[in-house]
């Protein structure tokens, strides 16, 4: 969770190295997903972290803007919810409930739910986990580190053993490569300039 100015600048540049982009800023309507990316930081770094009158204020303008594009891009996707090093491949359809917690280096694909049975029962997605395509992660799961979940796999109970694939509904290991070459780890690339 951003928590200064420093965290907000170590979120902005990990997610830039997970989604794989070479410029210094986003270009207007070719990166629009970066460009929801850095407003979703930016949104978390004033709820989380100005409290004075002009943050606040500006902070309301941020969420404006954040809900009306995320409403553009199909997205619905809470504050403070995922780590850093986020990669959403492409847009329409995701959906990640406001409390539920995603690790750092989440890559995911599209057309997918991270959702609630019950008001406080939802998911706890490890670091460095991938998720395809129409998969559905749903209740009071806890996924494991390094987790490929497949596509179109729905996810109903725990995954603890790491590095693993999963698939089908119900989701179970498939394989034991897991998410390696499937996404960047952006935090361990530069965790030391931060």
């Amino acid at each position: 969770m951003i928590q200064s100015k420093k965290d907000y600048l170590y979120y902005l540049e990990c997610d830039k190295l997970a989604l794989r982009k070479t410029t210094k800023w986003p270009r207007y309507k070719h990166d629009i997903i970066w460009i929801f990316e850095r407003l979703l930081r930016k949104c978390e770094y004033f709820e989380n972290c100005r409290h004075d009158m002009i943050g606040r204020l500006y902070g309301k303008w941020l969420k404006y803007r954040y809900v009306c594009l995320s409403h553009q891009l199909g997205f619905s996707i809470g504050f403070n919810t995922c780590g850093p090093g986020l990669s959403l491949e492409h847009y329409g359809n995701i959906v990640i409930n406001q409390i539920a917690k995603i690790g750092c280096n989440c890559h995911i694909i599209g057309s997918v739910v991270i959702g609630a049975t019950e008001d406080d029962k939802v998911p706890t997605i490890g670091d460095n986990v991938f998720i395809g395509f129409g998969a559905a992660i749903v209740g009071d799961v806890k996924i494991a580190d390094g987790i490929a979940i497949g596509a179109n796999a729905v996810v109903t109970k725990d995954i603890l053993t790491p590095n693993v694939t999963v698939g089908g509904v119900p989701a179970k290991i498939i394989s034991q490569r897991g998410s390696e070459g499937y996404l960047v780890k952006a935090t361990e690339k530069i965790k030391n300039q931060y």
